[in-house]
């Protein structure tokens, strides 16, 4: 089923076939096997733990159904007929959809490998932008499809991570905060604190953070990423 198919994916840098490592007596941890891929004269050894949808919890990353799937959000039901069942919501990393399914609390999936690399982001011309591993200097180019939003609050020079599956680049994170200047915004006024009352200023990067009355054009601010909210002056 499942697991032997999963046993028998090659793996994509030789073609060398994944080696069957089964152990673990306890059968509710679940179970390890090995992956042996050969990269040239360097051989990985990689563990992956198949878990079941009872020990699901939020932000693991899971292969189901040929799709690598983020739980989002998960609930045990038990109904008052019938047997019981986990309700997720799971997000598609690969796409970005989302879609609610249920499964059996016996149901069990492998836990995807996410690779996430550091590396500085050095400039876009057009419809690419260029990165730099910060370990062995080598460059790649992502397009536009590629990196969506996630460069709206970065500048160049700026370190941010380029996460991967199987060797594909599906995304990059930028940092969490980072700290930009205000290019243009309507003129503030000193005390002015209403509050809850906003106006919009552009940043360095282009992007358009709502900011209190107060912050001017010139002032450095603190942002969250995740949000695109301002947080602070500094």
């Amino acid at each position: 089923g499942r697991v032997e198919d999963y046993l028998r994916y090659t793996c994509g840098g030789g073609g060398q076939e994944v080696k069957d490592g089964k152990s673990g007596a306890d059968p509710n941890a679940g179970f390890y096997y090995r992956m042996i891929c050969n990269y040239g004269n360097r051989e990985i050894q990689e563990e992956y733990q198949m878990i079941s949808a009872g020990d699901f919890k939020n932000g693991i990353t899971l292969e189901i159904d040929g799709n690598v799937m983020q739980i989002l959000e998960f609930q045990h039901v038990k109904p008052g007929k019938g047997a019981a069942f986990v309700r997720t919501k799971l997000k598609n990393i690969i796409n970005g959809g989302v879609v609610e399914k249920t499964f059996r609390p016996t149901e069990k999936f492998p836990q995807a490998r996410i690779d996430r690399v550091e590396m500085q982001y050095l400039y876009s011309d057009g419809d690419l932008f260029h990165f730099m591993n910060m370990e062995s200097y080598e460059q790649i180019a992502l397009n536009d499809e590629v990196i969506g939003d996630a460069l709206k609050f970065v500048k160049e020079n700026e370190t941010v991570k380029v996460c991967s599956y199987n060797g594909n680049v599906f995304t990059v994170e930028p940092p969490l905060f980072v700290e930009l200047e205000v290019t243009d915004t309507e003129p503030g006024f000193k005390g002015d604190t209403a509050q809850g009352a906003t106006k919009p200023a552009t940043v360095e990067t282009g992007a358009i953070v709502y900011v209190p009355l107060f912050v001017e054009t010139g002032d450095k601010l603190k942002i969250d990423t995740r949000t695109g909210d301002y947080l602070s002056r500094v």
